[in-house]
């Protein structure tokens, strides 16, 4: 007879079987994006679809169905200790939906995603979303049978929602995301008649592409991020990929005359890259090894970028480095002028070049749109159109051209659609964690400015990264602050920062 110990050895093997292969997968993805000749896409479309597909069979098979109910039986009788638990719950979830998706759907999905990656990226480069309408209109049309055979109560969104941010809604997030929408038109408008003048530009200059290197290697090891168990990469789209917290890998990307177009990609990488490694090496292959949600990930990169990135006390110790690397133009520039470019406020066209301020409108915008999509009152080709418009109507900008404006992001050709709206759940998730954190530790900020990131660090690894999914979302919120998501300390956040720059 299986004893409990024989069926929790078997389902983690199993499970550590299929890391393995999603590792694979990841880093033909990696590939993909970093290294892979242009002609080799559609192979490679074919490799990851045979591969996901394998994934896929092998995760939903009966074998492994049977051993997942005789563990459910255990569960039944209360005979699992907490972790077990966890892992049993969490991989019965992740079954149960991939259960309702047929092969065939799967690998078709993966497919038109991965041929629709280099399709996107060329109509990218020459502004004309008509080249990527076809392979848009597929996507959106294999998403909404994803969410039909799902299946979902109020909206078919929240069946994709699910997989990035699971137990959140599109009715809550339109709630929160209204409220800050609001907030963040009002004090925009405030900032735009203020009478303190900022010129960003006055940071540029010819700035070298290997100093620039080894600058950003130099922020990301302060910050913590492990070289022996990772690297840094240039890519089109800056992001951050693990195949287990051994090898994390970060990519950029580079202007010779801006500095922080790469460098602040960098800092946020490397917040996800810390959560990741993390992650404790023995659960690989185990829910407990794996990020809680895309909202609480992002909230690692956007608590580094943005509320520590950017803060005063951070420069304190970076800058005078910094002017000693490229006296030009930064020995002109003061520390407390430096801190104000920094943190310029201007609706501009490119999310991931928008300010703090300004950027949770874009993702909004997104998810409206997204939302639309999946729900059918939309159209692929309406796209451009409504794109322009809201631009227009929430942050007064005019969008000249498809790769400024809809052809932006590289998320939808990949199919993601209900990850956008986890970027701003991260920026609320950032400003109530941070807040904790500086309950915690005593003069954090005068750390920062010491050159000391290694408590906080510790206390983000301690906190969050080392319970993997041990935690939900709202549940790990709870037990790091004593109360539930709220926008409110993003808003206070926000309100104090800015009032003191502008002089609001």
């Amino acid at each position: 007879m299986e004893t409990r110990k024989d069926l929790f050895e078997d389902l983690k093997n199993r499970l550590s079987e299929l890391s393995h292969l999603g590792s694979a997968v990841a880093l033909l993805h990696w590939d993909q994006e970093v290294y892979m000749p242009k002609k080799g896409a559609a192979f490679r479309a074919k490799t990851i679809s045979n591969l996901v597909g394998i994934f896929h069979e092998k995760f939903i098979s009966a074998e492994f169905e049977k051993l997942l109910k005789k563990i459910a039986k255990l569960e039944k009788d209360k005979k699992l200790n907490e972790n077990e638990r966890v892992i049993f719950s969490e991989t019965w979830r992740q079954f149960s939906r991939e259960k309702k998706l047929p092969a065939e759907f799967v690998k078709e999905l993966a497919e038109t995603c991965s041929n629709a990656q280099s399709v996107w990226a060329e109509a990218r480069k020459k502004s004309d979303f008509n080249l990527f309408v076809p392979y848009l209109k597929k996507i959106v049309e294999l998403k909404r049978r994803e969410a039909q055979l799902i299946g979902f109560k109020d909206s078919p969104y929240d069946a994709l929602l699910d997989e990035y941010e699971p137990q959140m809604t599109s009715q809550e997030i339109s709630i929160i995301f209204f409220e800050l929408r609001e907030f963040l038109v009002g004090i925009i408008g405030k900032i735009k008649k203020s009478k303190i003048k900022i010129n960003p530009k006055a940071l540029y200059g010819e700035f070298s592409l290997e100093k620039q290197k080894k600058l950003n290697q130099f922020v990301s090891s302060k910050m913590g991020f492990n070289f022996d168990c990772g690297r840094m990469d240039i890519s089109t789209h800056p992001f951050e990929t693990s195949f287990n917290p051994e090898d994390v890998r970060i990519t950029t990307r580079y202007r010779k005359e801006d500095l922080f177009y790469s460098l602040s990609s960098v800092i946020h990488e490397t917040g996800h890259a810390l959560y990741e490694q993390g992650l404790l090496s023995e659960n690989f292959g185990s829910p407990l090894g794996e990020a809680i949600s895309h909202g609480i990930h992002e909230s690692q990169s956007r608590i580094w970028e943005k509320i520590v990135g950017q803060n005063l006390n951070f420069w304190k110790y970076f800058y005078p480095k910094l002017k000693k690397e490229f006296p030009k133009p930064f020995s002109d520039i003061n520390l407390e002028e430096f801190y104000k470019n920094i943190n310029y406020v201007k609706p501009t066209l490119i999310r991931t070049e928008s300010d703090e301020v300004t950027y949770n409108l874009h993702i909004i915008l997104r998810f409206e749109i997204e939302k639309d999509l999946i729900e059918g009152t939309i159209e692929v080709e309406d796209l451009p159109k409504i794109w322009n418009s809201k631009m227009k109507e929430y942050l007064g900008v005019t969008v000249p051209n498809d790769a400024n404006g809809v052809l932006q992001d590289v998320h939808w050709s990949g199919g993601s659609f209900g990850y956008f709206p986890t970027y701003t759940l991260g920026n609320l998730y950032s400003a109530q964690i941070f807040d904790a954190a500086k309950k915690s530790i005593l003069n954090l900020e005068k750390e920062f400015a010491a050159g000391k990131f290694e408590h906080f660090r510790q206390w983000l690894r301690n906190n969050i990264h080392i319970h993997g999914k041990t935690y939900s979302a709202n549940g790990l919120i709870m037990e790091i602050t004593g109360e539930e998501l709220s926008s409110k300390y993003f808003v206070n956040y926000i309100a104090n920062k800015y009032k003191q720059i502008y002089e609001l």
